[in-house]
């Protein structure tokens, strides 16, 4: 469930735009500074947060785009725009190499594996996941707004876009640590230690 809090302010401007696009943004806005007062709150880091911060930049944009031009083309490449923006977020902590799901992860992990290559190479594979999830969904959001295919399939789109690699960042965490242990295990079955 930490996966999807950070993607609150997303599904609030997906749930609130059906009112109006502009109140989508701002309420989008609303709940990512929300939730980046809360988290400064709790005492949490906020300076690895590349996820909660471009979605500020994203949604401080796109409110002063709707506002000022309510009847702009760009209200319908609105979900290509937010998810193509996510996208963008998850390469570029990628290339900076701080992975957006490692923020994430340390509510999750005890601060003793925060440092491992275990920890990292799992969270630089789910960020790989998620962004390539994301990259897919807004080109099929694109075409989907060009074609004028409708809301629906967009919305099945945006739920398969995101319930996807929840899924897998679900069960992956475990998988890569059985494995790194059997691998460990093995290694030292090899070097003549013992296995437990």
């Amino acid at each position: 469930m930490n996966y999807l809090r950070s993607f609150i302010p997303w599904l609030v401007f997906a749930a609130v735009s059906t009112a109006g696009w502009q109140w989508g943004a701002l309420a989008g806005l609303v709940a990512s500074v929300a939730l980046l007062i809360a988290d400064r709150a709790a005492g949490l880091d906020l300076e690895s947060r590349l996820l909660e911060y471009g979605t500020i930049v994203f949604f401080t944009g796109l409110t002063a785009v709707a506002f000022a031009r309510p009847d702009s083309g760009v209200e319908a490449y609105s979900s290509a725009l937010s998810v193509g923006w996510l996208a963008l977020i998850a390469w570029v902590s990628l290339a900076v190499r701080r992975p957006f799901t490692m923020a994430i992860a340390r509510r999750m992990a005890p601060p003793e594996v925060w440092r491992t290559p275990l920890f990292r190479r799992i969270n630089i594979t789910i960020t790989a996941t998620w962004a390539l999830s994301f990259t897919l969904s807004a080109a099929a959001q694109v075409v989907i707004a060009a074609y004028g295919f409708g809301a629906t399939l967009s919305v099945l789109v945006q739920i398969a876009g995101f319930v996807l690699p929840l899924r897998f960042t679900a069960v992956y965490p475990d998988r890569a640590r059985a494995r790194f242990l059997q691998q460990s295990g093995a290694r030292l079955d090899a070097q003549g230690g013992m296995t437990s």
